[in-house]
């Protein structure tokens, strides 16, 4: 093996090292996207709380995949960055709008039959970014997946 090969494959293994480490944090901190109509503010806070923890893991962990990726094809990270952009716009919008339901949280209870046009707007905003924000995670997982299998895994057999 060519000491450049070598090298490559020593720096792969320290971002793999630190992308298990990501990745059990991230397993432990489980976030779920699924809404509950919860209408306690305590709730709300604790929720913001858990997915600001959780996305900001998150940013770490897919901050260290472009770092892989880049190592082996630059286009390809540079594609991943903006993955992670949206992954990050996605977030403070999510965080937003639970921020909006703590502040009054009976706007998500569904049972409410006199709920406002805002309110409706908010829960219809809430399913609709935590959808979105799930999905993008899929396709960034799936889009570093297929790259490992394709370009890093014979690298470091």
């Amino acid at each position: 093996m060519s000491e450049n090969t070598e090298n490559l494959k020593d720096i792969l293994q320290g971002h793999s090292k630190e992308l298990t480490k990501l990745g059990s944090v991230l397993a432990k901190e489980q976030f779920s996207y699924k809404i509950e109509e919860k209408t306690s503010k305590k709730y709300w806070q604790k929720r913001i709380e858990e997915f600001k923890k959780y996305n900001e893991t998150g940013l770490e962990y897919y901050n260290q995949v472009q770092s892989m990726m880049n190592v082996i094809d630059k286009d390809k990270g540079q594609l991943f960055l903006l993955d992670i952009s949206k992954f990050h716009q996605l977030g403070i919008k999510l965080i937003k709008i639970m921020e909006t339901i703590e502040e009054t949280p009976s706007i998500i209870n569904s049972k409410d039959k006199q709920q406002s046009h805002w309110s409706k707007k908010i829960k219809k905003d809430i399913s609709e970014t935590s959808v979105e924000c799930l999905d993008h995670e899929k396709y960034m997982n799936l889009s570093f997946r297929e790259f490992y299998n394709s370009d890093i895994k014979k690298i470091l057999e």
